[in-house]
């Protein structure tokens, strides 16, 4: 396949785990408002789909022998992190500053490729990580009830670190003589995110009958289970397995900014399904966003002037609520 092919199969995928992952909170919204806690609606989402993943984990079994410290990685960080992180931030700052925050994670990728695996970062990818930002400020709004809290601050900073190990940890084992095949970390990571969160969230102290039940989606009833199904399925498995391989066609820089569509799905979503209407700095803000990433899936990646520091990165440092489209 020429590469040409292979950048735009990878953007395509790109942006049908943008929209997967930007449609979790409108499904998200009716069960949180039919009294379901939403660390539980996370601990469900995870969960489900890490039984659903679990024949394709016995499948890539020896993935716990070659990469155990890619599996933990991507489970703590990737699915388990950015929850426990976002919700926290969420109790001390408000929802529209911490989205914000963590999408600065296109930003702090280049960081990572140029400071850390010394790779050169081209002019486009920096600039479309610069428009992307600035809209996605607009989309959500930041400044109405702007408020500084400098341990929420640095709760979101922390979901955006664990964003970042999204995109760097998808882009491990991809170019071994023995490639490590993206299903297999997906599951792995599902099950280890799925144990920690069952710490955190405490699902037995949820509410049963709420998923058994139905509830209100823009005026229309429909069975809890169905909502669930969608994000279990849709938000979390096609999300992650889509998002995961983009990222090895692409390259993380470029899958990180198409991510920042996320946040533009899931709000238009919630203005066509919910009828949360748009402002006009929304959808400028929107805009912007799609013309960051426009201008940054288009450049093409400089070959490295030197060895990758490390053959396993790790950083230091993707939560599911009505406002949170990755997680």
């Amino acid at each position: 396949m020429h590469a040409s092919q292979v950048r735009s199969a990878g953007l395509g995928l790109a942006l049908v785990s943008a929209f997967a992952f930007g449609g979790s909170g409108v499904a998200a919204k009716p069960l949180i408002e039919a009294g379901l806690d939403p660390l539980h609606v996370v601990w469900l989402r995870v969960t489900g789909a890490a039984l659903v993943m679990l024949p394709v984990a016995w499948r890539h079994r020896d993935l716990l022998r070659r990469k155990p410290a890619l599996l933990a990685g991507f489970g703590l960080l990737a699915v388990a992190g950015v929850q426990a992180f976002y919700f926290a931030a969420l109790s001390r700052i408000p929802v529209g500053v911490a989205l914000l925050i963590e999408y600065l994670a296109p930003a702090l990728v280049l960081g990572w490729v140029r400071f850390v695996q010394r790779r050169p970062v081209t002019r486009a990818a920096a600039l479309g990580v610069v428009l992307a930002v600035t809209g996605l400020a607009c989309v959500v709004e930041v400044w109405a009830g702007l408020r500084f809290d400098v341990l929420g601050l640095v709760l979101a900073l922390g979901a955006a670190c664990c964003q970042v190990g999204y995109f760097v940890l998808s882009d491990q084992g991809g170019d071994e003589d023995r490639p490590v095949d993206p299903m297999g970390v997906i599951a792995y990571g599902l099950l280890v995110g799925a144990a920690v969160l069952t710490v955190v969230a405490r699902p037995w102290s949820m509410d049963w009958r709420v998923v058994a039940g139905s509830a209100d989606l823009g005026g229309t009833s429909l069975p809890a289970g169905l909502l669930l199904g969608w994000i279990v399925l849709v938000a979390t498995v096609l999300a992650y397995v889509t998002g995961v391989v983009s990222v090895r066609r692409l390259s993380p820089q470029v899958a990180g900014v198409v991510a920042c569509l996320e946040a533009v799905i899931a709000t238009v979503l919630a203005w066509v399904l919910l009828g949360e209407h748009l402002t006009a700095p929304q959808v400028a803000g929107g805009a912007l966003v799609l013309v960051g990433a426009f201008i940054a899936q288009s450049s093409t990646p400089k070959a490295p002037s030197g060895p990758v520091a490390g053959s396993d990165p790790l950083p230091d440092a993707r939560t599911l609520s009505a406002d949170s489209p990755r997680g």
